[in-house]
């Protein structure tokens, strides 16, 4: 069975295949489908923009698709970044640039004022347009300055709940124990396995 990731990471790719090794599966990239459409992320969830991506892409395709947005929500910042954790300082920011951004609209607030969370809505479509949804969370706060330099975006300033390490101090292994995608992608994980795959 073909599964098409609607991402152009191949490190995305490379690290959902590892998760089904020894499964009947084989996981490719958008860009393996010539003139494949870029899906433009304009809902107002997690969940709209994942959906989306994932039924373009199996219609496209013909294959069965799996989409995923994801990004940070600040209770005080009324749920901001959140679906435009990427591009939070502007069109074309960088990681420095949106974290930048963060730090300095949370100046001033300190204890549960600095709650936060990140999301992760993973979308699975056929291409005749059904969809199921998988969302996973990780709760914790936002520190006052970056520590750690492992992962990306946001992590070196969220510390998950009950760790005094942020997620750019942690192995790769420690935070997909604790983070929305791999909390999102373990519950994927169980649907497919028990829907379409059969061990080889």
């Amino acid at each position: 069975m073909n599964i098409v990731l609607a991402t152009r990471n191949r490190k995305k790719v490379e690290e959902i295949g590892r998760i089904f090794r020894g499964y009947d599966v084989r996981f490719l990239p958008v860009d393996s489908f010539p003139g494949c459409p870029e899906v433009e992320e304009d809902g107002k969830t997690f969940r709209q923009n994942a959906v989306k991506k994932a039924v373009s892409i199996a219609q496209f395709t013909g294959c069965l698709a799996i989409a995923d947005d994801s990004g940070l929500e600040v209770k005080a910042l009324a749920g901001a970044p959140g679906v435009f954790s990427a591009r939070y300082a502007g069109e074309g920011a960088d990681d420095r640039k949106n974290l930048r951004k963060l730090l300095r609209e949370m100046k001033g607030l300190e204890g549960a004022e600095r709650q936060a969370r990140f999301v992760c809505c993973i979308a699975i479509a056929l291409p005749d347009g059904k969809v199921k949804t998988f969302t996973g969370h990780a709760e914790g706060e936002i520190g006052e300055k970056s520590r750690g330099y492992n992962g990306f975006g946001y992590d070196p300033v969220f510390y998950p709940a009950g760790h005094h390490r942020t997620f750019a101090e942690m192995s790769d292994a420690e935070k997909d124990s604790l983070s929305h995608r791999g909390k999102a992608l373990k519950k994927l994980y169980i649907y497919l396995k028990k829907q379409f795959f059969n061990p080889r």
